[in-house]
């Protein structure tokens, strides 16, 4: 008696992850590896806070160029950001993102292996500009091949990957520099991307599918380059202006900045007359909605990246925290920034704007009591003692921050929408990096004569700013009470 093997290949179920994407959708399975793309380079810019003292023993960097670790990340993205987005829509966006994600692997491995703080600092800078080549294309997949619930429930999950990633940003890298593996000290926390982008560069090309914008905007390549200019010339004297001693050349730069500002405007406006959609709209600009709440954004972020900044240094150069203690330290106020981004968007839904003005009054008392904390108890403060505060601090800036997100874009044209959120991230972005180039040098000019002052006056700064937006969120357009479902060009 004789039996035949059936060789023939088991058929592929027209449900499974791969069949879904080859047909143009989106499986649950390819939103969760989306996901995990973006969760890298976002996680990416808390991750070397906890980090810069151990960097600073193992390089021995100067304080302006631990800045510049933290800042120029988070310029290249912000600059870079938008014409990502642009080029995605026009060249595909799965395409972009495998290539943002190949730069971001091979950047992450030139951090992890650069022999000195510059060329350490010049990987950071690509590490960003790729992953603003790879985030966009993320919220604008699920726009493009989702709907309704299912589209829904993909934003509240990247809403909620923002917040998880500024957690395990913060405690993963204390657990790894803790960990010391084969003795590379902070070495890992870069390096880790590269095994983890590896898993989502090859799980990206089985389930998620290949899409494009049918209508691309047109790529505005002199008011990038103009915006990224301007955000350098800025940047780089606030940055190594107090270290230096402020010589003549910083002055210059930020006189170059100043016009490069009023050349950005004229080239824009410009470029909107002939009928094109530029960088940064003046026309979207002056929406009531815009001109105030952009301004709102860009001081909530400075505030926010200073502080994460100062934090780090202050629980590690000043209570001699390990890594690991200081990455376990910002938890409270991290988790509560997460809880608190899944319930904003229903407190507003039913109490509009003036949740803004709660959220900084919670998270104005978290820093105050911070403040006196650390001034009246040093330098025999506990951990423990802080994370009372930091869990005020981080319901405030939940309900702040979401807010402000739908606050800034309640009046914008519905085709304009995607271009008015890439706006808003783009100034997000360039408001925490220029936190840490302005309140991070305040604090690093007073740390040397007294810690305690040092955070008080840098925190001081932030809550002042807290203050205005309490009181700006009064003039802000009234929103509508509804759940936002707008795409974002970021």
């Amino acid at each position: 008696m004789t039996t035949s093997l059936d060789t023939r290949p088991a058929p592929v179920r027209p449900d499974s992850p791969g069949a879904v994407a080859r047909a143009g959708g989106l499986h649950p399975v390819g939103v969760l590896v989306l996901l995990a793309g973006a969760f890298l380079p976002i996680a990416d810019f808390f991750i070397v806070n906890v980090a810069l003292p151990t960097i600073d023993a193992s390089l021995h960097a100067s304080a302006a160029a631990l800045e510049l670790v933290v800042a120029v990340y988070g310029v290249a993205y912000a600059a870079v950001l938008v014409l990502g987005g642009r080029l995605g829509d026009r060249f595909g966006r799965h395409n972009l993102f495998q290539v943002g994600l190949v730069g971001f692997i091979l950047a992450s491995l030139a951090c992890g292996l650069a022999p000195s703080i510059g060329i350490l600092i010049a990987a950071r800078l690509v590490q960003g500009a790729a992953a603003a080549m790879l985030v966009p294309q993320v919220l604008a997949t699920c726009h493009a091949t989702l709907e309704g619930e299912r589209k829904t429930r993909a934003l509240a999950l990247y809403g909620a990957t923002s917040g998880i990633a500024a957690v395990v940003g913060q405690v993963a890298s204390g657990l790894l520099i803790s960990a010391d593996i084969a003795g590379t000290s902070w070495r890992p926390i870069f390096l880790i991307n590269v095994p983890l982008g590896i898993a989502v560069f090859v799980s990206s090309r089985i389930v998620v599918p290949a899409n494009r914008s049918p209508h691309p905007a047109s790529i505005d390549v002199p008011g990038t380059v103009l915006f990224a200019a301007t955000l350098t010339a800025l940047l780089v004297p606030l940055t190594e202006g107090h270290t230096l001693g402020w010589p003549a050349w910083t002055w210059v730069l930020l006189a170059v900045a100043v016009a490069l500002a009023a050349v950005t405007v004229v080239v824009e406006r410009r470029a909107e007359t002939r009928g094109e959609v530029p960088l940064l709209p003046p026309s979207l600009l002056k929406l009531p909605s815009m001109s105030r709440g952009l301004a709102m954004i860009a001081a909530f972020s400075l505030g926010f990246g200073s502080f994460m900044f100062v934090f780090a240094l202050t629980v590690q150069g000043g209570l001699h925290a390990s890594p690991l203690k200081a990455g376990l330290a910002i938890l409270p106020m991290a988790v509560l920034f997460l809880l608190g981004s899944i319930v904003s968007p229903k407190l507003i839904n039913r109490f509009g704007r003036g949740v803004l003005a709660v959220g900084g009054l919670v998270q104005g008392t978290g820093l105050a009591l911070l403040i006196v904390i650390l001034a009246t108890g040093w330098p025999h403060v506990s951990l423990a003692e802080l994370g009372g505060p930091l869990l005020l601090v981080g319901a405030g800036q939940s309900m702040l921050f979401a807010g402000l997100f739908r606050a800034v874009l309640s009046d914008v044209p519905a085709h304009l929408a995607g271009v008015g959120g890439g706006v808003l991230i783009t100034l997000q972005q360039s408001g925490l990096a220029l936190g840490v180039a302005t309140l991070g040098t305040l604090y690093l000019a007073l740390e040397p004569h007294s810690i305690p002052e040092a955070f008080g006056s840098a925190v001081g700064v932030q809550l002042g700013i807290v203050v205005l937006l309490v009181v700006g969120s009064r003039f802000l357009p009234r929103f509508t009470a509804h759940a936002a479902d707008i795409p974002v060009e970021q």
